[in-house]
């Protein structure tokens, strides 16, 4: 029996320290970054097709940023 095709992929996007941005897929072991937004989007998707079987990927990719901001006390 086949499995059926996920509905949903979440992923935590961060600022890299250096520049860019980093994606990391939550439950699962994807990882790509870029030094930009778009490209960024696209290696997220060339990364989730690269992961799953024809068939067997999401229905659609969320992306979760993250934003850190430090107030002085």
């Amino acid at each position: 029996m086949m499995a059926a095709a996920m509905d949903e992929i979440i992923f935590q996007i961060d600022q890299a320290p250096e520049g860019g941005y980093t994606a990391k897929a939550l439950g699962h072991a994807i990882f790509t970054e870029a030094e930009t937004l778009d490209e960024l989007r696209a290696n997220v998707r060339d990364a989730v097709r690269c992961h799953f079987d024809e068939g067997r990927g999401p229905k659609l990719i969320r992306l979760h940023f993250v934003h850190d901001e430090v107030l002085a006390a």
